[in-house]
């Protein structure tokens, strides 16, 4: 039993600590991407020239990884929240299976997008 509860007390530190690291990079990232897309002479670009931008492998890669970041960063916040609510332990299980899906999905969507945005096929 006391094995069962260190186990569990390692999962829900991990959890917080991926939440506090995706959360840092999560800045980084915002700042990233609103100085590449917000803050360029002349002001705002452009759907054009966000298609132009996103060509760039840097900001191309700096899109998905905010896309990751953000999806994984709000799985973990939803989970903390449900999971302050003193749930079953089945109902834990289906929360992180359903949460688990839903950014799966998520992630994949963003990921076509901007995939689709880089290759101008998306109008």
């Amino acid at each position: 039993m006391q094995l069962e509860r260190q186990k569990k007390v390692a999962r829900q530190s991990l959890g917080w600590i991926g939440q506090a690291i995706s959360g840092i990079l999560l800045i980084v990232i915002v700042l990233l991407h609103m100085y590449f897309h917000h803050f360029q002479p002349g002001g705002m670009l452009s759907a054009s020239e966000v298609v132009t931008h996103v060509s760039s492998n840097i900001i191309f890669i700096l899109e998905i990884l905010f896309i990751l970041f953000v999806t994984y960063h709000a799985m973990l916040g939803v989970r903390a929240i449900l999971f302050d609510l003193k749930l079953s332990e089945t109902a834990r299980r289906r929360i992180n299976v359903g949460l688990t899906l839903l950014g799966v999905v998520t992630a994949v969507y963003g990921v076509i997008l901007a995939v689709l945005i880089r290759t101008q096929m998306f109008s």
